[in-house]
């Protein structure tokens, strides 16, 4: 693993997951030697994500709260796979709201590689009304994709805009659909998120929107976050991946969500 960048994921990844790791646990674990960890460690308590100890380091955020560059790993194949079935269901000509997140980023790059979003003419191909800066920098330079940005205040853990200025914009639009990203999903508590910010604005896409499309890999389902986002009744389709349990999927089938497994 020689890249710093994917050794210092694999080291939030684990910090994550435990909290602390000392110099000598990472290094064997990552297959580097000592030193490397030593610099790597430095570079992250730079960044304000971790906190050196003697001999090691502890996290200073929450996994939900890591910033979108140390997410974008988790799960990847599972999620392009995601991303390409739900951008499958964007028909051209609609208006279509994103949430942001590593797999509504996906599916925004998915969106923008069409071939049918491309054709020649003035007219826009697609209208993507999001509060996610990432994506819209992602398909600003799409000749064809019109972006409209909510405004509001940028959360640096997920490029999201949130508060009333976001909320403000989306009272005055409406939506064909709206692809949403989530923490959670589970049939009695439906779609959430870890941020009540977050949720409230994803929650504002929703109710604009004619159809609700949530994606969430396996990991996501069977699972509760903080803040609701939407009720189980309130999302029309269901986007994972193949490899989601059939206890995990069956419930949502039974409450009238479309599922669709990628």
């Amino acid at each position: 693993m020689a890249a710093p960048q994917a050794r210092w994921s694999a080291l939030m990844e684990l910090l994550t997951r435990n909290g602390r790791i000392d110099v000598e646990t990472a290094a064997a674990e990552l297959n580097v030697s000592t030193a490397t960890i030593r610099r790597d460690f430095d570079e992250l308590a730079r960044q304000n994500m971790i906190t050196r100890t003697h001999g090691g380091a502890v996290i200073n955020a929450i996994a939900y709260d890591l910033p979108l560059r140390y997410k974008t790993a988790r799960h990847a194949p599972e999620k392009e796979r995601i991303a390409q079935a739900a951008a499958g269901l964007v028909k051209a000509g609609s208006v279509v709201g994103l949430n942001g997140g590593t797999t509504t980023t996906e599916v925004a790059r998915a969106l923008g590689a069409r071939a049918d979003l491309m054709a020649d003419g003035d007219q826009d191909a697609l209208t993507v009304v999001t509060n996610a800066l990432n994506i819209a920098n992602e398909l600003v330079v799409r000749r064809h994709v019109k972006i409209v940005v909510t405004g509001g205040v940028a959360r640096p853990a997920s490029y999201e805009l949130i508060g009333p200025l976001a909320a403000e914009l989306l009272a005055q639009i409406t939506l064909d659909q709206v692809i949403i990203g989530v923490d959670g999903m589970d049939v009695a508590h439906g779609a959430t998120a870890h941020n009540e910010g977050e949720a409230s604005i994803n929650r504002a896409l929703a109710q604009r929107a004619q159809q609700v499309v949530v994606v969430a890999d396996a990991s996501k389902l069977a699972q509760r976050a903080f803040a609701r986002i939407c009720a189980v009744e309130d999302v029309d389709v269901l986007v994972t991946d193949s490899a989601a349990p059939d206890e995990f999927v069956k419930p949502f089938t039974a409450a009238g969500v479309e599922v669709v497994r990628a």
